[in-house]
């Protein structure tokens, strides 16, 4: 039984949401130094790398990250393919998905491919979801959306619709898959955010793998 890990890793060069804070990873304690254990200190935003988004980060009063269900953020999840010239994902890209019974539906996109090659630059021309397929989604029931990119919505938006309708009816966001060496299909999703008890509660990091379901 294959496990992918669809967690992309932190490091200090990093891409990272314009306006966000830039990755610092530095050495408190060493060894080498004379010091009796390494101890690392880290430094990034609560929505660095693969991350989830809780219903605090855009709905005032929403639940926060330590309240997520784990639930929702454990079991079957379906992977959807959408076509590499696709930027804005809307409803007509779904037509040929299938959502039935799906209650996690992860989005792999032209995205992925950002990842390789150690990637550094944040990259604006990101595939996202409209606010229609937002809509659509809540409708057919699911409960955790994911994508391979830094947001799941559109660069720079105005209103940040696509957000505000997943967000306010409670579903998850993950944000910053990897999904390159994913097939299309259906797996046991795994995703376990940091559990931060205190600030807003808006997100966290989060350890994301995919395991293929048994046969």
């Amino acid at each position: 039984m294959r496990i992918y890990d669809v967690s992309v890793p932190i490091h200090a060069r990093m891409p990272v949401y314009p306006g966000d804070p830039q990755v610092e990873i530095e050495a408190w304690a060493a060894i080498a130094k004379g010091d009796v254990a390494n101890l690392s200190c880290l430094r990034f935003g609560a929505h660095t790398g693969t991350h989830v988004d809780a219903s605090a980060h855009f709905i005032e009063g929403g639940r926060k990250v330590a309240e997520l269900p784990l639930d929702v953020l454990v079991g079957a999840a379906r992977v959807i393919e959408i076509p590499e010239d696709v930027r804005e994902i809307k409803t007509s890209h779904l037509t040929r998905a299938n959502l039935s019974g799906a209650t996690r539906v992860l989005f792999k996109t032209r995205n992925s491919s950002f990842w390789g090659n150690d990637a550094q630059r944040f990259r604006e021309d990101f595939a996202y979801l409209s606010p229609d397929v937002a809509s659509l989604l809540v409708e057919n029931g699911v409960q955790l959306v994911g994508i391979d990119y830094l947001s799941i919505e559109e660069f720079h938006s105005a209103t940040h619709d696509t957000h505000k309708i997943l967000l306010s009816n409670e579903v998850v966001i993950i944000e910053a898959l990897d999904l390159s060496a994913v097939p299309v299909g259906d797996y046991e999703l795994i995703c376990l955010p940091i559990k931060i008890a205190e600030g807003s509660g808006d997100g966290a990091p989060a350890r994301t793998i995919l395991r293929e379901l048994r046969k």
